[in-house]
């Protein structure tokens, strides 16, 4: 089962590339952060780690075991600049450990192999 991209890819990809710039609103941060945790749950589809951006939005992706009830075994949880930075590659995940920037709780709530994120247009 694919998941379901409900950000178009040219306008969540602008925001992206906004933020990156400077913008900091609340609607282009809150663009840009689900669509680069879409993008995410897409190109990695699973169950097994929830990545966390209050209040932005939260995706379950990373294949490997399926939780159905509580709290996920392996949680990630950044705030909103730390999450574009990592998606894109401006941050790196054990830089973001080190720093306190970013929490990851459990065996499998590692994202170092992921990321950053394919999230450009083709047009771009």
């Amino acid at each position: 089962m694919s998941v379901r991209r409900r950000i178009a890819a040219d306008a969540g990809a602008a925001a992206v590339e906004a933020a990156l710039g400077g913008a900091d609103d609340r609607d282009t941060t809150a663009l840009a952060v689900r669509y680069l945790l879409e993008v995410l749950a897409s190109d990695f589809e699973g169950h097994t780690v929830e990545v966390r951006v209050p209040p932005w939005g939260a995706v379950q992706a990373i294949e490997g075991p399926r939780h159905t009830r509580g709290t996920p075994p392996n949680v990630i949880e950044t705030d909103a600049s730390t999450w574009i930075a990592l998606a894109t590659g401006s941050l790196l995940w054990a830089d973001a450990l080190a720093q306190a920037r970013a929490s990851a709780s459990g065996q499998r709530a590692d994202l170092s192999e992921v990321l950053p994120l394919a999230w450009r247009t083709m047009d771009q």
